[in-house]
């Protein structure tokens, strides 16, 4: 009987030590779950706070950095974008402005004059002044008919200027016209009442606009098959030089 009654006694004393070790272990990781649990729920929460400026993790700070770049522009990265955001539109819009203020000198926005002169002999001088409101460009040189003449005068290509010559309002341009041949040489002779000048393009032989119609002397102007004429120049004398 006493063989009979230790066993269960022993086995019960087994049961529960078995019992209360397993109850332990159950609370053991009980209390070892919501430790991590918690810290994991802590650094994931304050990271989100983050964006709006508290976290401080490391990924929270990556955040929060980012948050306050965009707020306070303090990162190497903000301080180039704001550069570009302020120049580059500046840039544009200053070379846009640059062009919007130049146009062509034509027949619509100049006056031109064309008188002869005593020297040097046979020549005429062409006055173009800006009665525009912009810069205007005199490119390449004028392209001359007198009468109903079917063919163009020569320019002289020693007279071309390094730049284009650029007249502001009230400034003007000119160009030295040799009439002929001061011996005689020349052929087809001819004395003119009617001038027409044409204005160039951005591209050489282009349309620049309306030509312009200077007035001629009385008299008329007589030129011959040596006529040539000057690139448009800035300065007076340059223009009679040739």
């Amino acid at each position: 009987m006493r063989k009979y009654h230790a066993l269960p006694v022993a086995l019960l004393a087994a049961l529960a030590l078995t019992a209360c070790q397993d109850g332990t272990g159950t609370k053991d990781e009980g209390a070892a779950h919501p430790d991590p649990a918690s810290a994991t729920v802590t650094a994931t929460h304050p990271a989100e706070d983050g964006v709006g400026g508290k976290g401080t993790s490391g990924a929270t700070g990556t955040q929060g950095t980012s948050g306050a770049t965009v707020a306070e522009g303090t990162s190497g990265a903000t301080g180039t974008q704001p550069t570009k955001g302020d120049k580059s539109p500046k840039g544009d819009r200053a070379a846009k402005g640059a062009t919007a203020t130049r146009v062509s000198c034509n027949g619509s926005n100049t006056t031109v004059t064309a008188q002869p002169v005593r020297r040097p002999l046979n020549h005429l001088l062409l006055t173009v002044k800006n009665t525009g409101s912009k810069m205007c460009d005199l490119t390449y040189y004028p392209v001359l008919r007198f009468d109903e003449m079917q063919w163009v005068p020569r320019p002289i290509k020693d007279s071309k200027p390094q730049a284009v010559t650029t007249l502001a309002p009230g400034e003007s341009g000119y160009a030295g016209v040799s009439l002929s041949a001061a011996d005689g040489s020349g052929e087809w002779g001819t004395t003119s009442h009617k001038l027409t000048v044409g204005f160039q393009g951005r591209t050489p032989n282009s349309d620049g606009g309306p030509s312009a119609l200077p007035t001629l002397p009385a008299k008329g102007v007589y030129y011959d098959s040596t006529l040539t004429v000057t690139y448009w120049l800035r300065d007076m004398d340059d223009a009679l030089t040739y």
